[in-house]
């Protein structure tokens, strides 16, 4: 179970001149299976968020629960996609793939059968023994989605996975990431500063103030998942309604967010 529970969530980074508060406050409750999107401008504490969330940085306050637990350190069944991908350069595409069950001490046959598994289902499968440098953009992003799937992982955070990637490529990598998010019903925690692509994978969508972050406001999005969902006026309203109220928390002035 990856139901997500976060109760006043505050992060203040502590630097040798100033403190810096990332977070003020925040909630968010998700149920198992549920999938959202996390905009706003710049610097509003996307990123810190999914830091606490996955383990990785400790709250200055509030509670971040997983499954009931509270979150004090990296979970087992957690996976955190970034920007940047995170591939290693000196192994093939099998190896990447296999990565996370290998620190965890799963035995060869078995991470092997499921990086194997989860090649499959990003379309790399035939790719196993090339290096990332030998990779596309797209495929690279294909590559690092498929280490987070090899774990099983039942929480999936992804940290502006496509930003980097053309538009084409972009919209095929948020199809591929709708088509899993349907087949394994894991829960999906996405930050984009894509107003589009927060409508497309988000079921509900968090918009957060200007820093210190805040939640601003959460908009259900019962449309998302449907067939051709982006072509439908429902789509439409939608991304019009997000740009209203980033428009009115100043987030579209303070930069970061794409119409």
């Amino acid at each position: 179970m990856a139901d997500v529970r976060i109760d006043a969530l505050s992060v203040t980074y502590h630097g040798v001149d100033a403190d810096v508060p990332a977070l003020g406050g925040v909630d968010l409750t998700l149920a198992d299976g549920d999938s959202v999107a996390i905009i706003g401008s710049s610097g509003c504490g996307k990123s810190t968020l999914l830091l606490a969330l996955a383990g990785l940085l400790a709250p200055t306050g509030g509670v971040v629960e997983v499954g009931g637990e509270p979150v004090s350190g990296p979970r087992l069944h957690t996976s955190l996609i970034l920007q940047d991908f995170g591939l290693l350069p000196w192994k093939t595409v099998l190896q990447n793939a296999e990565l996370g069950l290998k620190i965890r001490h799963h035995p060869v046959r078995e991470r092997r059968a499921h990086a194997m598994d989860a090649l499959e289902r990003v379309g790399l499968s035939e790719f196993v023994h090339l290096f990332p440098s030998e990779l596309s953009g797209g495929m690279r992003q294909r590559l690092a989605l498929a280490r987070a799937l090899a774990l099983d992982a039942d929480l999936l955070l992804m940290d502006e996975p496509l930003s980097a990637l053309d538009a084409l490529t972009r919209e095929d990598l948020q199809d591929l990431l709708l088509a899993l998010w349907r087949d394994r019903k894991h829960t999906a925690v996405l930050v984009t500063h894509s107003i589009e692509e927060a409508v497309y994978l988000g079921r509900k969508v968090l918009v957060m103030t200007p820093r210190p972050g805040r939640v601003a406001a959460v908009v259900d999005n019962p449309g998302m998942g449907e067939s051709a969902y982006r072509q439908t006026e429902a789509f439409y309203e939608k991304c019009a309604e997000l740009r209203r109220l980033l428009a009115s928390e100043g987030a579209l002035h303070v930069g970061g967010v794409a119409s």
